[in-house]
């Protein structure tokens, strides 16, 4: 065990890779963003890495560590959780220290840990 992580670390997400999935998965634009359509980079548009995706750090220990891959296949480069990357995220968002169930609903209910919610049109 290093000394950079406690003994019962209960995600393995540290807090600044948290704080990164958090912001990439709040609403955007009065916009709910889904965790299958995932997150979103920016593109350098000059100098000697034009066109390739800009990693933010915090994405890029989630890459390294096999929790996000990188598609950067389409027009807009994206990150998407991996099988390890969706534990870890249920994990997360299972406990309201790091994500707030209110705040976080759509989250949570699309990885399966919240009912979705009963529409009072249908029968």
């Amino acid at each position: 065990m290093t000394t950079s992580e406690p003994a019962n670390t209960p995600t393995p997400f540290t807090p600044a890779e948290r704080d990164y999935v958090r912001r990439e998965l709040d609403v955007f634009f009065s916009t709910l963003p889904s965790v299958a359509d995932g997150l979103y980079l920016k593109t350098w548009r000059g100098g000697p890495q034009a066109g390739q995706p800009k990693v933010p750090q915090a994405a890029a220990g989630l890459v390294e560590r096999g929790l996000l891959r990188l598609d950067a296949t389409a027009r807009q480069p994206r990150l998407f959780f991996t099988d390890a990357g969706l534990a870890a995220l249920r994990t997360m968002m299972a406990d309201r220290r790091f994500a707030d169930p209110a705040k976080f609903a759509h989250v949570r209910q699309e990885l399966g840990l919240d009912p979705a919610p009963e529409h009072a049109g249908q029968p």
